[in-house]
């Protein structure tokens, strides 16, 4: 994804590092802590070598998404305060839950102190996958869980999304929204997800020219 947007002519565009475990911590909020610090970095890295003072726009996957509308914030977490609205201008939220009945307890800290699009200045951008289930797209992983990752989700099985979140929980309400069909959560889930060629294309098309709706 990183190679694809510089090669459209995006001047910097840095990844922020994430292991297994690194991914596995953030069931705690240091673990989040621990994210959101090296966002900050990178966040600063890129302002500090852009020849203009541009802001910066944040893209995030799956609950990355949702951590970054924390960053955004200007309440401070975990003894860090980041406000990260005064060096972003945009999130871009890729199959992200936002709003799920069974949410984890920091996900549902998020939306319940930082709803929607929180901060005016940002221009939030939502993207939300929709996969057939029975069609050649869809992993045997996802035809097995969906159905229980959509129940606790949205509290019903018969709904549409990636495999993983349900469409409703990944639409921020009030963000610019895209719903992309044939979509997949990640690899795991089906063959063409977020970050494939023909996805990215589209959604990011979407980002820079489109108007979309809002939820």
């Amino acid at each position: 994804m990183a190679a694809w947007l510089k090669h459209q002519g995006v001047r910097e565009v840095l990844v922020v590092p994430m292991t297994r475990v690194d991914w596995l911590l953030t069931i705690w909020g240091f673990g989040w802590r621990r994210v959101l610090d090296r966002v900050d970095d990178r966040v600063k890295q890129l302002q500090n070598q852009s020849i203009q003072a541009t802001k910066v726009t944040l893209i995030g996957h799956s609950s990355g998404g949702v951590m970054l509308r924390l960053y955004l914030s200007h309440e401070p977490f975990q003894g860090r305060l980041y406000a990260g609205s005064r060096r972003c201008d945009r999130l871009v939220t890729l199959g992200s839950p936002h709003q799920a009945v069974r949410a984890t307890p920091l996900r549902a800290m998020v939306d319940r102190r930082f709803p929607g699009c929180h901060q005016p200045e940002v221009d939030y951008v939502a993207v939300a996958g929709q996969l057939d289930l029975s069609s050649e797209h869809a992993s045997a992983f996802s035809r097995r869980s969906a159905t229980a990752s959509y129940r606790r989700a949205a509290d019903v099985e018969d709904c549409l999304g990636d495999g993983l979140v349900p469409v409703e929980s990944a639409l921020l309400s009030g963000a610019r929204s895209l719903i992309q069909n044939d979509t997949a959560h990640g690899g795991f889930f089906g063959d063409i997800w977020y970050a494939s060629t023909q996805r990215l294309e589209a959604w990011w098309d979407f980002v820079v020219n489109g108007e979309g709706s809002h939820d």
